[in-house]
This record gives structure tokens, C-alpha cells and sequence, in this order.
């Protein structure tokens, strides 16, 4: 394990400006994403698509780092570069997903665990001969307004990420950890808050007994936000000030950066989200993002499945990175999602 490259990776895919394109979804999930624009799931469509994003000239100024999928990893563009390559020549550093999806939580009705622990350390010496240099895991935290998750299964899912991030450091690959308390259902910002408090107590209580380097990882966590079936939502400054306050409390200031997924949010808010967050003032970790929707619904929309909409598509991409990029400094407003 080796601290130094670990530290510099991390640092870097959130340097100034710079976020996190997570382009890893699944096959079955990137197909959801194509049927709105009625293009078919064929390996080439996604390589295609894959293709379009992270060969759009200047996103290197806004993203750090890209999230990819085992399949894409293992893509080239039309003229034979792999991905990881061009992405490293771009000075954007290749991540892959790691971890196989959720299921169940054996005898913890409304619980989920995720899985893929199995031969990871076999997959990690592999992705990082293909040029990964950092990767992802993401565990489920179901929530409702009473029960669930339980607290057996906020440790159970504390371990796994742990056990991941031990692995990826021990191979001198980044773990960004990711523990997603879902917005589903009708929980309060307040529900929201305890127990996104409650999970990332229990996870850095084991990233630290698995001896992992703070230094050396990133975290990826929900905002603190409010059920989308929730009555009352909270405003934008609401729900920067109880995400903030949450991470103050619970994450440790050796961490370099916070990366938030954007857990369906439309891109217009994950980025207002950010950019409040960021105005209210210098925190000790990097504020950003590690969008997937919130980077790509508009690309998609704007693409068609057509290589004719190729630049527009490209076009768009690069406008929601840029916006991304000033809500990294608090310099976003509502009124440039319409601004030429």
C-alpha cells in the first residue's frame, strides 16, 4: 500500500473545479435509461454512448474522474484507444464499479446488503492492470419513518464497504465509499438526517478498524433530503445546511473530498444543492459531486440514440459539467440553465 499514490489520486479527481462522472450503470439500468429515447441496449449503442461523453473537448476542466462499468472498461473508441487511456491522457482518472448490486438482507425484513466481496481482490489486480485507479461500492440504506434500516443493518453494510475500501487500498487503488440513504418514501429531511448520522457513524467506526487511510479515499453520500413522497420538502438552504451540519459531525477532516450522488434528484437541483452547500463557507473536505443522472438525463434527451445529435448531445454534456464546476465554487445560478 502506498500512501503517497493513494493520496495524490484522491486529491486529484477532486481538485479545484472537479467532480466525478459516474457512468457505471449496470446493463439493465442503462437500458431504463434508453427506452425514454428509444434506443436499443446493443454493446455498441453503449460503447457509443460511453464514447460521446468522455470524448466531449473540455470536461477534463470539470471532471476528475469517471466511474465506468466493467463492460466499458473494457471498450475503445472507434479508433482503437481504450477508455482508461484516453481518459488518463486527459488527465481524468479511471474508476471502475466494483461491487454486484444489492439483494435482501437474510432474516432483516426491509434491509439490503450489497454483494461482489467474493473474488474482489482477484477483479482489483485486473481493473488496475486496465488502468482503474480508484473504484466505487454502493450499499442501499432503505429508510421508512419508524423500523427500518435497523441498526444490525447499518453495520452489515458498514463492514462491506470497509472490507472493500481495505481491498482497494492494499492493491494502491482509491475506494470511493458510497452509503446511499435512498430518497424513496415519505421520511422527513429530519428522518433523513438521524439516520444518515447513524450510517456514517457506523462506517468510519470501520473504515478505521480496517485500518483504511482516510487520506486516501473519497466518500460518496446522499444529501440530506427529504423523502420525495415527503409533504413537506425542504428548501435548497435547508437541505445544504442539515447535509453540512451531518457531515460536520460525522465525517473526519482527513477525508479530501466529498463527492454526493444525486439519488434522482433533476440536474437543476443536485446542482443548486451543491452550489448552496459551497456558499456557506470553507469546509475541511472538497465539496463536490459524483452525478450520473444529474450529468447525463439531458445529454440523453439531447442525443436520441442518433449520431446526427452528436454535438448537441456533446454540447449539453459539457454545459451541465461547467455548471457543476461553478457549483463546486458557489458561483451557480437558476437563471444559467437558460443563459447561451
Amino acid at each position: 500500500m502506498n500512501n503517497d499514490i493513494l493520496t495524490s489520486v484522491a486529491k486529484a479527481i477532486v481538485a479545484k473545479h472537479k467532480g466525478v462522472l459516474a457512468a457505471d450503470e449496470s446493463n439493465p439500468t442503462i437500458k431504463k435509461r434508453f427506452n425514454p429515447i428509444k434506443a436499443e441496449s446493443t454493446e455498441e449503442n453503449r460503447r457509443r454512448y460511453r464514447e460521446i461523453l468522455i470524448t466531449t473537448e473540455g470536461i477534463e476542466h470539470y471532471i476528475g474522474g469517471v466511474i465506468l462499468f466493467d463492460e466499458t472498461l473494457r471498450q475503445s473508441t472507434q479508433d482503437g484507444i481504450s477508455f482508461a487511456r484516453l481518459l488518463s491522457s486527459r488527465g481524468i482518472v479511471p474508476g471502475i464499479k466494483v461491487d454486484k448490486g444489492t439483494n435482501p438482507l437474510a432474516l432483516y425484513p426491509g434491509d439490503k446488503i450489497s454483494e461482489g466481496l467474493d473474488g474482489l481482490r482477484d477483479r482489483l489486480i485486473e481493473y488496475k492492470q486496465m488502468g482503474a485507479k480508484f473504484a466505487k461500492w454502493r450499499t442501499v440504506i432503505e429508510i421508512d419513518n419508524h423500523d427500518i434500516p435497523t441498526a444490525f443493518g447499518i453495520r452489515a453494510n458498514a463492514q462491506v464497504l470497509a472490507r472493500y475500501a481495505a481491498l482497494c487500498q492494499e492493491q494502491d487503488i482509491v475506494p470511493i465509499v458510497e452509503p446511499e440513504v435512498l430518497m424513496d418514501g415519505a421520511h422527513s429531511i429530519e428522518r433523513c438526517e438521524e439516520v444518515t448520522s447513524r450510517v456514517l457513524e457506523a462506517v468510519f467506526a470501520e473504515l478505521d478498524a480496517h485500518r483504511v487511510l482516510l487520506e486516501g479515499m473519497l466518500l460518496k453520500p446522499n444529501m440530506v433530503i427529504a423523502g420525495m413522497k415527503c409533504a413537506q420538502q425542504g428548501s435548497v438552504q435547508q437541505v445544504a445546511e442539515a447535509t453540512i451540519r451531518c457531515m460536520t459531525r460525522y465525517v473526519p477532516a482527513a477525508v479530501p473530498g466529498i463527492v454526493f450522488l444525486s439519488g434522482g434528484q433533476s440536474a437543476e437541483d443536485a446542482t443548486d444543492h451543491l452550489n448552496a452547500m459551497n456558499m456557506l463557507g470553507l469546509h475541511p473536505w472538497q465539496i463536490s459531486f459524483s452525478y450520473g443522472r444529474a450529468l447525463q438525463a439531458p445529454v440523453l434527451t439531447a442525443w436520441k440514440g442518433q449520431e446526427a445529435n452528436l454535438a448537441a448531445a456533446q454540447e449539453t454534456f459539457l454545459k451541465r459539467c461547467k455548471l457543476n464546476g461553478l457549483a463546486r465554487d458557489g458561483k451557480y445560478t437558476r437563471a444559467m440553465e437558460t443563459a447561451e
